[in-house]
Parts: structure tokens; C-alpha cells; sequence
């Protein structure tokens, strides 16, 4: 937002003081990711910038895509050192199915669970509110021993089950807070002209609340994703030798084998990440348009 034509010099010097703190803060926060960008696309096994990427012009014997072909299990180099294997494409098909299954029960659970609690008659509503958001307080270390020893009772511990729930677990509040925030201000008047003309509840869910409700919805799923994608505590405790997820391999490999791949697949989460929070920021901007509100 632009400072007005009014404003003071002192006034001009807080607001350029302001944007340049918060330049500098976003900077601080993004330099190690935008530096494991070029270090992925390295031919040297060790994960630093060597002379030949530091030149300008850069030599392009310095850089290669080894490391990328080596994530997907493709070991053509010889030169190579560290044996080659499919757990990298393995651990990604296994964290994408975990994160849609969980992603899919955590958006009805907690899209439920805030129609509810959007409603004005609803009692302990605090106190539901307060029960649903706690995977979000509690460190989790704490909430993934419990959920050990719980699902331990019901033989679910080292299943891809056990794991999918723990996650719906982690995720559902993401949901819940996201289209609660989306329900504010909703015209409850829609529903009931809708039932006045006769239409059933299931059909004013689906023909009257859910497409006001979407944009939040789908913003809900995307937080839930990329909680569960992104989840290592949990799958630590939960899951089997056998069971790896992305973090879980990850995590592996900076504590067994050290090796510019991991930058590769870090460099593929940013990515994927910036495309996921890109499309929050549509579908909020779009949620804005349909509730009358100017975007930003």
C-alpha cells in the first residue's frame, strides 16, 4: 500500500525504513534456498561452489546434471562412487500417495468439523475449537510418542495406515482454521431460502455452501498437503525401515551419505512449494472478489 500525498517526511522515512527491514528479512530467510539451487546442478561430489561455477563466465564442465539423473535412478556415470539405487523415486511415490490420501480425509474432516463450528448455536465452542487445533500447539515430538503408543494397541504402527492417520491428524487443524476464516461473514440467509425452496441439505451443500466455500477448501487441502509431504518426526516413529518417505530419505541421507542429491530434491520441493503457495494466493485473492472485497 502507497503512502498517501499527505504524508510527512519523518512519515516517508518510517514506511522506506519499514519495506527495507522487510526486504532484508525476507532475503535472510530465502539465501540458503536460492543457494542450493546451483550447487544441485554441481559435478563435484561435495556440496560447495567450486572454481569453475565462480568464473564468469561459468565453464560448463563445472556444471552437470548427474546428480538430478542419479535422484531418478538413472546411473550411467561411472565415476561415481556412491551406489546408485531407486530410493529417491521410491520415497517420492510413497510421500505423494501418503500426502493425497491424508490431504483427501483431512479436507472432509476438518471442512465438517468448521461448518460446525461456524454455526451461532453451537456449544463448547471454544473448547472444540481449542481440541482440533492442538497438533498445531503441542511439540510434536510429544504428539508422535503418543500416536506410537497409541496406534502401537491396534497393531498400526509400521503400516502405511497408521501413518495416513497420524497425519490426518496433523493436518485436519490446517483445514479447520482455513475455512473457519473463509465462513466469516457468510450469509446464512443463502441457506435458508435454499431450504424454503425445497432443496435438501445435501443439495445446499454442494449448490450453495461448497462453491462459496471452495477457494478456502482448496486452500485448506494445500496447507494439509504440504504438512503431511513435508512431515519427518512422524513418519520417524511410525514408520518401518522399508516405509521412506521424502524427508525420511533425506534425513537418511544427510546422516549416512552426504552427496549433492539431496540439494536436487530439496531444489524440487521449492519449487513445488512456490507453486503450492502461488495458488493459496489466487484462490485468496479470488476468495476477496467473491465476498466484495478489494484485493491488495
Amino acid at each position: 500500500m502507497a503512502l498517501p500525498s499527505y504524508a510527512t517526511p519523518g512519515q516517508r522515512s518510517i514506511y522506506y525504513f519499514y519495506l527495507f527491514f522487510c526486504g532484508f528479512v525476507f532475503f535472510f530467510l530465502i539465501a540458503p534456498l536460492i543457494a542450493i539451487v546451483p550447487i544441485s546442478f554441481s559435478k563435484s561430489p561435495f556440496m560447495v561452489f567450486t572454481e569453475g561455477m565462480m568464473t564468469f563466465p561459468p565453464d560448463p564442465d563445472a556444471w552437470s546434471l548427474r546428480w538430478y539423473r542419479y535422484m531418478v535412478g538413472i546411473c550411467t556415470d561411472k565415476t561415481l562412487t556412491t551406489p546408485c539405487s531407486t530410493k529417491w523415486m521410491y520415497a517420492t511415490v510413497n510421500s505423494f500417495f501418503v500426502g493425497f490420501t491424508s490431504t483427501f480425509f483431512a479436507t472432509a474432516l476438518g471442512t465438517l468439523a468448521a461448518l460446525g463450528l461456524s454455526r451461532p448455536n453451537m456449544p463448547y465452542k471454544g473448547i472444540i475449537m481449542s481440541i482440533l487445533i492442538s497438533p498445531m500447539i503441542v511439540p510434536l515430538i510429544i504428539t508422535a510418542a503418543g500416536m506410537f503408543f497409541f496406534y502401537a494397541r491396534f497393531n498400526l504402527v509400521y503400516t502405511f495406515t497408521g501413518i495416513i492417520m497420524a497425519h490426518i491428524a496433523l493436518a485436519t487443524p490446517f483445514v479447520v482454521i482455513t475455512v473457519t476464516a473463509t465462513l466469516v461473514g457468510f450469509d446464512t440467509n443463502m441457506i435458508k431460502a435454499s431450504q424454503s425452496l425445497g432443496a435438501r441439505p445435501v443439495k445446499t451443500f454442494f449448490k450453495v455452501i461448497m462453491p462459496l466455500i471452495l477457494p478456502g477448501v482448496i486452500s485448506g487441502a494445500l496447507f494439509a498437503f504440504i504438512t503431511s509431504f513435508d512431515e519427518v518426526v512422524i513418519v520417524m516413529f511410525m514408520a518401518s525401515l522399508d516405509q521412506l518417505t521424502i524427508p525420511k530419505q533425506m534425513w537418511a541421507g544427510i546422516r549416512q551419505e552426504i552427496s549433492p542429491v539431496i540439494l536436487c530434491m530439496a531444489t524440487c520441493l521449492v519449487i513445488l512449494s512456490i507453486m503450492l503457495l502461488t495458488t493459496v494466493e489466487v484462490l485468496r485473492r479470488r476468495s476477496e472478489r467473491l465476498r466484495g472485497i478489494k484485493p491488495r
